[in-house]
């Protein structure tokens, strides 16, 4: 029978979570990134999220958070855009249950200013003259 020459099993390579206790940096979003939400995950790394612009996206889950960092329907996660296929995207960042609550306000605010710049595209809009905010 051969020896041993591992250094552990199953659990050693899933690592501990020593991390989750100390508080991250809040990362907001930049040029060619949105916001989302996972409607539902589809397997072999990749989702189906739905952006603040109201875009529904295929996301692919990079390699780096891979088995690493677990994503579920329901969680709030930061996009990378495609220049090429603006149907699909790159899973940047995921948002833990407390900064979440912290980036609410801020995503209510993105999504307001994407909603007023469409409406300050058509000075005319269904008839009625340009609402101010």
């Amino acid at each position: 029978m051969p020896k041993n020459k591992g250094k552990g099993g199953k659990n050693r390579k899933r690592g501990k979570n020593e991390a989750d206790d100390e508080k991250r940096e809040l990362v907001f979003k930049e040029d060619g990134q949105e916001y989302a939400q996972v409607l539902r995950m589809l397997g072999n790394g990749r989702c189906e999220s739905m952006c603040i612009d109201g875009t529904k996206r295929l996301s692919h889950i990079r390699g780096k958070m891979h088995k690493k960092v677990w994503i579920a329907a329901g969680d709030i996660i930061l996009v990378g855009l495609r220049d090429y296929q603006d149907d699909k995207a790159d899973v940047i960042l995921k948002y833990m249950p407390d900064e979440a609550r912290r980036m609410e306000p801020v995503m209510i605010i993105s999504s307001l200013k994407m909603k007023i710049s469409t409406k300050s595209r058509f000075s005319d809009w269904d008839g009625m003259n340009e609402i101010e905010f």
